[in-house]
């Protein structure tokens, strides 16, 4: 007779802005895994959460890719578990001139954002630590894998790379896990605040938004119907969710 293991949703980077904002969501009808690097910023993650299900607090740093995938081994067998959906919302992200762009900085955008997001997948998707339980991936992205701008080559070089990941799981990993990228536009978060503490910036961008600037539970929206039943024929998408930004030829 098999063991019956509880179910849980993991994200990562839920200690805050939208990682927060799906874990918190999420949690009203799911287990969740709430994985950051800041204990403290977890614990009030955790304190928002819903009561009717369970979190666990998952502090591993994800620039350490050499860690990670006996980190989350390790933590699925200890608490015998299994992880039936995967959120990948932890980011990192520096506005820097190419001229001014340093292998440290580099590393740390990339493993953050996407080698991090390989090793995750890969350990999730091995039977003999978590079974054949994966269902589904979620990548948040970046509209800008898709464009360009000043300043931004390491972080939109990276969510490049997420999206292309996204898209080879998904025909390597069918038909049991589905994945799939949700693009944010510009949405206040605590990653995103000097951008728009820079009136002069803030006032740009507003113009090139038709509906103005995004809150995370817009991302939420995305990343539950993809993680639910009713997108059950949708993988290997990016789902651009972006106030109309990248339409826009306005100006």
């Amino acid at each position: 007779m098999m063991e019956n293991k509880k179910s849980y949703i993991l994200v990562t980077g839920a200690s805050t802005g939208i990682g927060r904002c799906l874990a918190v969501n999420l949690s009203v009808n799911s287990n969740v895994i709430l994985h950051g690097r800041n204990l403290e910023r977890l614990q009030e993650t955790k304190s928002l959460c819903s009561d009717d299900n369970e979190q666990l607090i998952l502090s591993v740093d994800l620039v350490k890719v050499d860690e990670i995938e006996k980190n989350i081994s390790d933590f699925i067998i200890e608490n015998n578990i299994e992880i039936t959906h995967y959120i990948h919302c932890a980011g990192f992200m520096k506005m820097i001139p190419l001229k001014m762009l340093t292998l440290d900085l580099i590393n740390a955008t990339f493993n953050t954002n996407v080698i991090s997001a390989m090793i995750i997948a890969k350990t999730l998707t091995q039977r003999k630590i978590n079974n054949i339980s994966l269902k589904g991936i979620v990548f948040i992205s970046s509209n800008i894998s898709n464009f360009g701008a000043k300043a931004f080559s390491s972080y939109a070089a990276s969510k490049g790379a997420l999206d292309s990941l996204m898209r080879c799981l998904a025909v390597e990993l069918a038909p049991r896990v589905r994945v799939n990228s949700v693009l944010p536009g510009a949405i206040q978060t605590a990653m995103t605040e000097t951008v728009f503490q820079n009136k002069e910036t803030s006032d740009r961008m507003m113009v090139a938004y038709p509906l103005g600037f995004g809150k995370p539970e817009d991302i939420f929206e995305m990343v539950n119907f993809l993680i639910s039943d009713k997108s059950g024929w949708i993988t290997g998408q990016q789902f651009t969710v972006d106030g109309g930004r990248t339409i826009n030829i306005s100006g």
